[in-house]
């Protein structure tokens, strides 16, 4: 039987047991999962294998590329600047970045970047990997962009560019760059071991990536003149490219973090529980009112399904995903192939999740949606269904 390590609450012994099965079916090679709740840790728990060849264990210090999971903490560096009042969420972002105004954008807002709705969901083709590692410049092209359609009038998924305006953004403001302001100002006073662009001693601790299926989408169907396609186009991202020294050394705010379940709770449950962890206050009451702000709902014109946008997070809007939340006052978001951070503030109540084989799915995966599945039925059978 595959051995699963950590600590789990009798109360969430089925979470423990759908890893065990999803490890033991080869539908997960290794993955970890953990559940705070109202500050106490209820599931801490790991298992599997760190590569393909299945030679080495998962362990509790395994860190795993997490996709656009990371896009929570980089929106919640920009939400901790929106609380000092450094950033205001209805100020143009030109106010800080001048050059920004160009081509048309000169009303785009902060709160734009932050719902997808700024107009700049990738960057304009040709560009490479390579242009993308490069984040200051590959900022710079995008401020010198024309918006793809009208901002604020619908959301297209930026899939990596977010990122980028975003670390802009907290470096004008802030003077850090967003890894090391996300490193001293929210990861090392939360004791979270998570790191945008991971440093090389920590390379021997991150897991192989194994890539997801390749899409089923016929070439025949695609429309060339979709915002879709730009988008995809304008993001040349290959999953192999995560275990590049190149991806690694990147400071890519959209997707280039690295973490575990239990880094992703850990920094997560600031908004859970209100603002405040173990006596650290990063966020007020009003400025997580914020995120519950809709700032767009509707068919995302990237992913090409139903989404809500709050500020910074994906809102549960009964559509996408289709029935993974109960009611409740509920953010969240995903990384590509299954990664996942959820608060859930009726209920003080954060998961993380962090798998190395990637699933197919636009937001999260079938395994993404069996553990969240999972842990409300816990939670509810325990009583605390909110």
């Amino acid at each position: 039987m595959t051995s699963i390590s950590g600590e789990c609450d009798a109360k969430f012994a089925n979470v423990r047991q759908l890893l065990q099965q999803q490890l033991a079916s080869g539908d997960e090679l290794g993955a970890s999962i953990c559940v705070n709740i109202n500050g106490k840790t209820v599931v801490d728990i790991w298992g599997g294998h760190v590569d393909a060849d299945r030679t080495q264990a998962w362990t509790k210090d395994t860190l795993c590329a997490v996709w656009s999971t990371t896009k929570c903490v980089t929106n919640l560096a920009a939400l901790v600047l929106i609380d000092r009042g450094l950033l205001g969420p209805d100020e143009k972002v030109a106010t800080y970045w001048p050059e920004f105004a160009a081509n048309g954008k000169e009303n785009v807002e902060v709160r734009h970047l932050l719902s997808h709705t700024s107009g700049l969901a990738a960057w304009d083709s040709p560009v490479t990997a390579e242009d993308i590692y490069n984040v200051p410049d590959a900022a710079a092209r995008l401020a010198g962009q024309s918006p793809w359609w009208t901002p604020g009038t619908a959301s297209g998924y930026h899939l990596v560019s977010q990122g980028h305006l975003v670390a802009e953004l907290v470096k004008r403001v802030s003077g850090k760059s967003l890894k090391e302001f996300v490193r001293t100002e929210i990861s090392e006073p939360l004791g979270a071991d998570f790191h945008i662009g991971a440093q090389e001693k920590d390379w021997e601790r991150i897991c192989d990536v194994i890539p997801p299926p390749p899409p089923s989408t016929p070439s025949g169907n695609v429309d060339m003149d979709s915002v879709q396609t730009a988008a995809f186009m304008g993001t040349p991202m290959k999953a192999e490219y995560a275990g590049t020294p190149e991806f690694r050394k990147a400071e890519m705010g959209g997707m280039g973090g690295f973490a575990n379940a239990r880094s992703i709770a850990a920094i997560l449950s600031v908004i859970s529980l209100g603002g405040s962890v173990g006596g650290k206050r990063l966020l007020s009451e009003r400025t997580i009112d914020l995120i519950f702000k809709e700032q767009a709902s509707g068919n995302d014109l990237v992913l090409r399904v139903p989404i809500t946008w709050g500020t910074g997070f994906a809102l549960p809007n009964g559509s996408v995903p289709n029935g993974w939340f109960p009611k409740g006052r509920i953010c969240y978001w995903v990384g590509w192939g299954g990664s996942a951070g959820v608060m859930d503030l009726d209920r003080k109540m954060t998961i993380g999740y962090a798998p190395n084989k990637m699933g197919e799915g636009v937001v999260g995966t079938a395994r993404t949606e069996a553990y969240v599945r999972a842990i409300y039925s816990a939670l509810s059978e325990s009583g605390i269904s909110g």
